[in-house]
Order: C-alpha cells, then sequence, then structure tokens
C-alpha cells in the first residue's frame, strides 16, 4: 500500500504542476507549486528592485516562495540560491508592455529542486570555444536553473588549462598540427584517416590561470559550481606530447603533436612512473587551487591497458603495491587520487569504469554507460554504484548526450551519431531502476556535449538547445514533472525568447 501511496502522491502533485502552467506562466523548469490571482503587479523601473526579501529557514535548500500581488513583490527563502531562483522565475515571469512598463502576473509560488545536482557538461578538448560562449552558456544556465558547469579541459586531442610549471603543456599540448575535416569521419589513425586531415594548425588554445578565475567567479555569481575535468590515467595523449617521459612508451610520442583524429588512444599515463604521478599531483593541487568548488573531475573513463601489460615500471608497480596484474593498477591510481584530493578538501568525481575495485565511498560515479561500450571495461552502472554507497550523478547516454542527433528534419548540422529527441531526454527519471533504499545516493544528472563534431557557439547552441529545457526540468522537478505536452507548450515560449536573444536554438521538432 506504501508504493500505491507514493504513486498517488506523485500522480497529485505532478496534476498540480500541469495545472500550475497556464498561459501567464509559460515558464522552464515548472515550479512545483503554483497559484494564480488576478492582475498583475506593474512597474516601469527594474522589477527586482522592488523585491522585498524574507528569511525562512524551514524553506529547503535552492527553494523560495514568491509571492506576486498588484501592490508588490515577496520573496522568502532560507538561502541565497533560493533569493537568485525567485528572481530567475521573475524574469520569466515579467513581460515589456510598451508604456504601461513591466508587467508581473499576480501569483503565489512555492518552488524547490528534486535533485541537488543539475548539470550541464561542455567539452573544449576536441573544439574550443572561449570565455564569451561559456559566459553565455552560463546565463542560460542560470536562467533554467542548472547549477553544475562540467567542464572538461584536458584530453587526447587537446590540453586547455595552463598550468604554472609546466609550460610545454599549453606549447605541445593546446595545438594541433591538424584536424578532422569538416564532414568527415576518423577514429583509427591509419593511412585512410590520415587522409582526412584538413592540414591546418589548430591553437594554440586555452584558459590561462586568471581567465580560469574570472570564469569560477562568473559562475559563482549565478549559483553555479564549475566542476574541472583533468582526465587520468587515460585521455591524456595531448599531456604525453608535452611531457612524453610520462608514456610507457616515450617514443611514440616523438612528433609531440595531441591526437589528430577522434577516438581513444592506446598511449596512456605510466602509472610505474613516479614522476608521471607527481606530474599529476602537481596540476591537480593547482586545479584544487584555482577552483574553489568541493569536487573535481578526474575522467578514469575509457582506459586502454594494453602498455601497462608490458611496461617494466608498471609490472614493477603491481609487484610492490600486490595489484596482482595490470587490471590492479587503474583502481590503485584512482585510491590513490580519492585520498590525494580528500587532503585537499575535495570529493572526487568520475565516469563509472573508474569505479571497478574497492573505491572509497567518497568517491562519486557519474554514470554514462548503458552497456559494456568504450575500452572494454565492466559495467558499473548507476545503480549498482549507488547500491554500493557511492553517490551518483546520472548521464546516460540515451538521455543526456547532447552530440547525439535531435530526429530533427532536414537538420544542417553534424553528430556523433545516435538519436536522442526533446522527447526522450523529457522522458528521463535518474532514479529509473534504482533501488528505493539508494535512491538517496542519485544526486542528479546532467547534459553532456561533447565536441568532435560541434564546431563554433551556433552549432553548440542548436544541440544544447531546446534539449537542455527538458533536462532542466527533469532535474528540477523528478517525478513531478507535468508532462511532455504541457512542457513542450512551454517551452515553445522559451524558444522564442532564446532566439530573440541570439541563441541559435533548434525546432521542438
Amino acid at each position: 500500500m506504501t508504493k500505491l501511496y507514493r504513486k498517488l502522491a506523485v500522480m497529485i502533485e505532478a496534476a498540480l504542476a500541469a495545472a500550475s502552467a497556464s498561459a501567464a506562466l509559460q515558464i522552464v523548469p515548472a515550479p512545483r507549486k503554483a497559484v494564480e490571482g488576478d492582475g498583475s503587479f506593474v512597474c516601469n523601473g527594474d522589477v527586482a528592485a522592488q523585491v522585498k526579501f524574507e528569511s525562512d529557514a524551514a524553506m529547503p535548500k535552492e527553494g523560495y516562495r514568491l509571492s506576486v500581488a498588484k501592490d508588490g513583490i515577496k520573496v522568502a527563502a532560507s538561502d541565497d540560491a533560493g533569493r537568485f531562483y525567485a528572481l530567475e522565475t521573475l524574469k520569466q515571469l515579467s513581460s515589456k508592455e510598451g508604456k504601461d512598463g513591466t508587467k508581473v502576473p499576480c501569483v503565489e509560488i512555492e518552488d524547490s529542486p528534486r535533485y541537488s545536482w543539475r548539470g550541464f557538461h561542455l567539452d573544449e578538448c576536441r573544439h574550443f570555444f572561449g570565455k564569451e560562449t561559456v559566459k553565455s552558456v552560463l546565463d542560460l544556465m542560470a536562467r533554467y536553473k542548472l547549477n553544475r558547469f562540467h567542464w572538461h579541459l584536458t584530453e587526447d586531442q587537446g590540453w586547455r588549462v595552463d598550468v604554472p610549471g609546466y609550460p610545454e603543456l599549453v606549447k605541445y599540448g593546446a595545438v594541433r598540427s591538424a584536424s578532422v575535416r569538416h564532414g568527415e569521419r576518423a577514429y583509427t589513425g591509419t593511412k585512410e584517416d590520415a587522409a582526412k586531415l584538413n592540414g591546418v594548425k589548430y591553437g594554440p588554445y586555452y584558459y590561462t590561470e586568471a581567465d580560469l578565475r574570472e570564469i569560477v567567479a562568473y559562475a559563482a555569481a549565478r549559483h553555479i559550481q564549475v566542476v574541472p575535468e583533468i582526465e587520468l590515467p587515460g585521455h591524456v595523449y595531448a599531456a604525453l606530447a608535452a611531457y612524453p617521459q610520462f608514456a610507457c612508451r616515450p617514443e611514440n610520442l616523438a612528433a609531440r603533436d595531441p591526437r589528430l583524429v577522434w577516438g581513444i588512444e592506446k598511449d596512456v599515463l605510466c602509472l610505474g612512473n613516479d614522476e608521471a604521478i607527481k606530474f599529476m599531483e602537481n596540476v591537480l593541487d593547482w586545479v584544487c587551487k584555482v577552483f574553489p568548488g568541493d569536487v573535481v573531475h578526474i575522467g578514469g573513463d575509457e582506459c586502454p591497458q594494453i602498455r601497462w601489460q608490458s611496461c617494466p615500471k608498471c609490472q614493477e608497480r603491481i609487484k610492490k603495491e600486490g595489484l596482482g596484474d595490470h587490471n590492479g593498477l587503474q583502481p590503485w591510481v584512482t585510491r590513490h587520487f580519492v585520498k590525494f584530493l580528500a587532503d585537499r578538501g575535495k570529493r572526487t568525481l568520475g565516469w563509472d569504469e573508474y569505479l571497478l575495485g574497492d573505491i572509497p565511498k567518497s568517491a562519486i560515479g557519474m554514470s554514462w554507460r548503458e552497456s559494456r561500450t568504450g575500452a572494454g571495461h565492466e559495467l558499473v552502472s548507476g545503480a549498482a554504484a549507488a547500491t554500493r554507497g557511492h553517490d551518483v550523478v546520472m548521464t546516460p547516454c540515451s538521455y543526456c548526450y547532447l552530440d547525439y542527433r535531435q530526429g530533427i528534419e532536414e537538420d544542417p548540422f553534424l553528430y556523433i551519431g545516435g538519436k536522442v529527441t526533446l522527447e526522450r531526454c523529457y522522458s528521463f527519471d535518474p532514479c529509473a531502476g534504482v533501488p528505493d533504499e539508494a535512491k538517496a545516493h542519485i544526486l542528479g544528472g546532467q547534459g553532456n556535449n561533447w565536441t568532435e563534431y560541434t564546431w563554433n557557439e551556433y552549432d553548440l547552441a542548436w544541440k544544447v538547445w531546446p534539449r537542455m529545457l527538458a533536462l532542466s526540468e527533469v532535474f528540477w522537478l523528478g517525478e513531478a514533472k507535468p508532462g511532455f505536452a504541457d512542457f513542450k507548450s512551454r517551452a515553445a515560449v522559451q524558444r522564442d525568447w532564446l532566439i530573440r536573444h541570439g541563441v541559435n536554438c533548434a525546432p521542438l521538432e
């Protein structure tokens, strides 16, 4: 009976949310509870300046109560984030009415998020976008109440941060001698793939420490935490191009070039080399100082282990640490950096593969695979990780990968493959398949854009919006979301706003 009551409660809450989405409340994500009144509040100045704020310790984190009456506007919240989101809701409610000034419909809203992690991921390694594009992304994230910016800054194809003491990272790692030609698909590095390269130098493109701190501050002002990703032990070819001595086979890096084609490199960090480990420690120590958030992403995915099998240094590490064979090396390096970052007040985040083996429960998993793919590692599902006691961010590729095709007819942009429609995004349930007793470990989810086939900000915007509108509502409302038809009517209004503000938003279908 308990499950039946829970299901009925969810249905009732969803119905209430759906009822709230009247003609005047075309906002995304939909408010959890909203009751419209008669008339509007009207002012000729800044609407936000007219708000009277109250503190209410009983309100949940990031939650708010917004009351709009003809004679004034009140906001109650327990924290700054709640007050911020109330103002973002107010912006969406406001409309310019010519000489009459700005109007806001009278309404009572009580709202709070279902999930604490509501993220968007941007890969700047395959293609680089720069500060202004990143800031525009953060602005839109704030509008739609997204609060984690997962910034993918290192890869096989590019290293995008200038780390003090390691100048060759940007000298060699931040520039490619060539890239895959637009419209071509090249992953293997064979002669056939080499013929698909454009011969055009790409870069150097990277962020200085001042750039990074500027972005972090810009995000923080919008209640967004920046989560940097520094890949290890795989996806490090650009770093190895800068410092070949940290590879098992330095001779393979003689060209001093990052990987030019897409796909996965077999040359990874030599885990038997103490200097290679120290290098990553120094990089991450600096990252901890530049990024004040409590989470650092260390990748851990798609790491081929073939080089470790024949590397004398790695074999010696296996023997010294009692790891059994090469399969024990990745869990060893994960444990090492979980402790290293914990000593600096950070929690470690990584893709699901990095949870293989005996990993401390403080490590957060990021569930992206739904089957055994990539470099062939065993699958660690989000449900399995949560059941083991790990916190998990859910981002399965068949729901959340925004480099997959949208299903739009006559789509002019290129995609890596797959198909994730707007409706598919909206149907996502981060807790699906997770046992009830483990659901508290599901922190939320995020949408991901990988940029092998995303060249610039117009391409990026087309792939992200409106699908991130759907995911923003999933992460904010969870099981209480009012339904796709209701969402679609509100998304149409938001799409019009996005286009008017210069965002290259794709059609809804």
